[in-house]
């Protein structure tokens, strides 16, 4: 169970109306409802270089350069990442450039063998397979990458940067630099790809659907132009006619008509992200940008036992975290784990995991004969970048964002880091901060949930980061009847009851948690939800926390 935080008081005698909560809900979220269109309207056409803080410089630096190497007919390298947003970033910036030149491949690194983002070796083994190569595009990584920079140089390539990670107390010395942090690495590449104008408007406007892949996927906040994108984004991917998304999507049984965020989230990105943990990056970048149906659905299908193989992999190093995490006296404000047998590829997974259960900033780390390398998540309040890069003397490098971040160190210094990042956690994160905390927007009354309500309510939608789902309580309600459900019936099927109005209710997972029968008088969280079983919709309550 956790604190609960009601964002807005209300009066909860009054009678509320379907306008009046949503004004609620839009205050909650910093929005003025009189000047709310923006929000519900956000237009993809008022994304430009100054909106999201990209300067004009830059870019006029980037096309020059990107026209005269298609003119020359030089080698153009897009440098991407194996996660959902480097594959999406990959793929826009390649078909865009590909409509102009056949001098431009892809290429990921190898997760083991070159490890995250631009590096020396990765320019090795691409000059190694493209020896003419004279540009280096990176999407989304490049930041930081110092030394892969200077190297390139003496190697006579030209390096453009298209980043959003945080950057460092100086920039690399690249041909040219295009970071921001308010949208995704995909998000980035598809202003590029919009403002080189090198194919038609209808072309461009398509590839649009996997920067708002990626910006699920990446968990940047929901707001502004990332809210513009994904709004805009999944109308095309309802519609999709890549053979890739179209096979992907019918692997994973998902109607492509009503995909939304939490179908991209929570069963395709982890499809596209567990080629890279795994096996090579290549293969989901391969599946998105494929023409041919028929290596689509032999590539989806792969994709998908690789995601099998993944979960397995992940249950299993988790399962050991979670006993490592158990004897680790370090701090009681962090959580470190370190192993030789945690596979790199999902160590990010093990260390959300953890947050999960300890709800600590969590730290996994793959350990290597030399070289280990780490992966971070934090918690709401501990900017776990700036965390880890308080102690950057026990490490090699890092990058990231203010809630997920990578690291690599000496694995005969992984000791003196955790004892480093355990004082630093101790005088930073305060006891407030470790308090799970479930945030609802307001308090009301059943008799003010009707369909209606829905219907302005899912005017909010997408939901994502800075824009959840709305999340209501109501107090005194009379649970009617309770029963378990599920295949290891851990999930409540319950009917609520206040004031002689009944809704049919659902808590996931929470057979565990709570024990609870009919006649018991609650304090539900809740949010509001369709349910559509037998061509018949109703309204359900989905439980967020229940308090007896």
């Amino acid at each position: 169970m956790k604190s609960w935080h009601i964002l807005h008081d209300t009066n909860y005698k009054k009678e509320l109306k379907p306008v009046d909560i949503v004004k609620v809900l839009l205050q909650n979220r910093g929005i003025d409802f009189k000047n709310s269109d923006d929000f519900f309207n956000p237009k993809i056409s008022d994304i430009n270089l100054q909106s999201i803080g990209i300067e004009e410089s830059e870019f006029q630096k980037f096309t020059t350069r990107i026209i005269k190497a298609i003119k020359d007919k030089e080698r153009i390298i897009i440098f991407g990442d194996y996660d959902v947003d480097g594959i999406c970033a990959s793929a826009i910036l390649w078909e865009t450039l590909f409509a102009k030149t056949d001098k431009v491949s892809p290429y990921i690194p190898d997760r083991v063998d070159e490890g995250y983002g631009l590096s020396v070796k990765g320019i090795d083994n691409v000059l190694e397979k493209f020896p003419e190569t004279k540009i280096i595009i990176t999407v989304d990584n490049g930041i930081v990458a110092y030394d892969a920079v200077s190297y390139s140089k003496t190697k006579g390539i030209d390096v453009m940067i298209t980043d959003h990670h945080v950057r460092g107390e100086k920039l690399p010395d690249a041909y040219c630099i295009l970071h921001t942090t308010a949208l995704c690495g995909a998000g980035i590449a598809w202003v590029v790809a919009s403002l080189l104008e090198f194919e038609q408007k209808s072309k461009i406007e398509e590839k649009i659907e996997l920067a708002a892949l990626a910006t699920v996927a990446d968990l940047v906040p929901l707001v502004g132009p990332n809210r513009a994108i994904v709004k805009s984004g999944l109308e095309i991917l309802r519609k999709t006619k890549r053979p890739g998304l179209i096979e992907l999507l019918r692997e994973a049984a998902i109607d492509k008509s009503s995909i939304g965020v939490y179908a991209i989230g929570h069963i395709i990105a982890p499809r596209i992200n567990a080629s890279g943990r795994i096996q090579s990056a290549m293969n989901a970048l391969r599946l998105l940008c494929t023409n041919n149906i028929e290596k689509a659905k032999m590539l989806s299908s792969m994709l998908s036992d690789v995601n099998r193989d993944r979960q397995d992999l992940t249950e299993e190093a988790v399962e050991h975290a979670k006993l490592l995490a158990l004897e680790s006296t370090k701090s009681s404000r962090i959580t470190v784990v370190a192993h030789e047998s945690y596979n790199q590829g999902i160590i990010g997974l093990v260390a959300s995991r953890l947050v999960e259960s300890y709800y600590k900033p969590s730290f996994a780390i793959a350990k290597g004969e030399k070289i280990s390398k780490g992966s971070a998540r934090s918690i709401v309040g501990v900017n776990i970048i700036e965390l880890i890069r308080s102690v950057s003397s026990t490490i090699i490098e890092a990058g990231g964002h203010p809630m997920a971040a990578g690291f690599s160190v000496a694995t005969n210094r992984i000791e003196e880091f955790t004892e480093a990042l355990s004082r630093k956690a101790d005088e930073i994160i305060t006891d407030n901060l470790l308090k799970r905390t479930l945030n609802i927007d307001m308090l009301l009354p059943f008799s003010s949930i009707d369909e209606k309500l829905v219907a302005e309510i899912q005017k909010l939608e997408p939901y994502g980061m800075a824009n959840s789902e709305p999340v209501f309580a109501t107090k005194g309600v009379t649970i009617g009847e309770v029963r378990k459900i599920g295949r290891d019936q851990n999930h409540l099927k319950m009917k609520l009851e206040k004031e002689g109005k009944v809704f049919d209710a659902i808590g996931f997972r929470f057979a565990e948690k709570v024990d609870v029968s009919p006649g018991d008088i609650v304090d539900v969280a809740y949010t509001v939800d369709e349910n559509e079983w037998n061509g018949r919709v109703s309204l359900q309550l989905k439980i967020r926390d229940i308090l007896i």
